[in-house]
């Protein structure tokens, strides 16, 4: 049996999407099919849609999203019809290197469902990150599903999904920050302000906030940032430095993906301090720095994926946290819209206008 749903979708670059017929197959062996209930707008559909990510039209856009599985496919044990769940790309394999080496957040095989979602007239799907969640359904790989306590809102615990979860994880997993560090995040959107609520959750007692825009640098502030700066108007290294005490930040994260915000992070931290790189580049960007620069200063370069993340493990603690009020998922939440409203949705993104805009189906 096949499910006719809506769905928005992203015919060729740079065009506007569309909401159109989406046709969902019954879960086969290893699938779950899920109801979204919400779903975020994260940059990255916009990558998606600009072509920035592959050529592979028609995308079915949406990936940072919660919802309930309403069918599962043969083998399936983890979750079950009418679990709630946050869904995830990067369902581990348990079997390759990584995995094997008890390092699961590094798999290196991740995989999505088998089947294919289509258009009405068949046209294969290419769903955004293994999810296309802008959707009434979705069919996903079980290991896509992480089931949470189901009393949590979906619009909130949606957003752990991406890009809440990559700026957590930034500074908790990768960068490892830890009670009384100092940290700077450069660029404070979603992602950034979320790596700002990971350093005040794990105690860092210094937490500066790096942006052009005053506007999210007040957000910044929400999430726990006891400095700001703006870098049009001030250098933010030699900032970063007045700020702890002349060294530079244990944790600099850099949540933009740009060549000259890098130089930024990597100068204004202190000696044997870790930079992480969290913003994502596009394909034609490169990186000088001075070879006895990267030995002399000593230290850690990362780059964090998904926050490195395990999310039968970080989604449960998450959601928990929030919960209990500790961690203000609400407070990213700008604005909630329907299906037909992505592109609008789209372009506030592009102006900075909204932390996040959340599709509620």
């Amino acid at each position: 049996m096949a499910h006719e749903v809506r769905g928005v979708i992203a015919r060729g670059k740079g065009q506007p999407v569309s909401l159109e017929t989406v046709v969902v197959p019954d879960p086969g062996p290893g699938e779950a099919l899920v109801a979204v209930q919400a779903c975020g707008v994260c940059h990255t559909d916009l990558h998606y849609r600009e072509g920035g990510i592959n050529d592979d039209f028609p995308f079915l856009l949406g990936h940072e999203a919660a919802g309930v599985v309403e069918a599962v496919g043969e083998g399936v044990t983890d979750v079950a019809p009418g679990d709630f769940v946050i869904l995830n790309w990067r369902a581990v394999c348990g079997a390759c290197r990584a995995c094997l080496r008890g390092r699961p957040w590094y798999c290196f095989n991740t995989h999505n469902a088998t089947q294919k979602m289509t258009l009405a007239d068949g046209t294969p799907l290419s769903p955004a990150l293994g999810i296309g969640a802008f959707a009434e359904k979705t069919l996903v790989a079980a290991g896509q599903c992480t089931k949470v306590d189901p009393s949590a809102s979906p619009v909130a615990v949606g957003l752990l999904g991406c890009g809440v979860m990559a700026g957590l994880g930034a500074a908790i997993n990768t960068g490892g920050v830890t009670r009384g560090d100092s940290v700077a995040v450069i660029g404070c959107g979603g992602v950034g302000d979320a790596a700002i609520a990971g350093a005040h959750l794990a105690g860092a007692t210094t937490i500066i906030a790096v942006d052009v825009d005053d506007t999210k640098l007040e957000w910044a502030r929400r999430f726990g940032a006891t400095h700001t700066v703006n870098s049009r108007e001030t250098d933010p290294v030699e900032a970063i430095r007045e700020l702890t005490g002349g060294f530079g930040a244990d944790v600099v994260i850099e949540a933009v993906g740009r060549p000259e915000t890098y130089r930024q992070a990597f100068y204004a931290r202190d000696l044997a301090g870790t930079v992480v790189l969290v913003g994502v580049p596009t394909p034609e960007m490169t990186l000088e720095l001075p070879l006895l620069d990267v030995f002399g200063r000593g230290g850690a370069l990362k780059s964090s994926w998904y926050g490195d993340c395990l999310p039968s493990r970080d989604f449960p603690m998450l959601v928990s946290l929030y919960q209990q009020g500790r961690l203000d998922l609400d407070a990213f939440v700008t604005e909630t819209i329907a299906l037909e409203d992505v592109e609008a949705a789209f372009e506030k993104m592009h102006h900075g206008e909204v932390l996040r805009s959340v599709v509620v189906l």
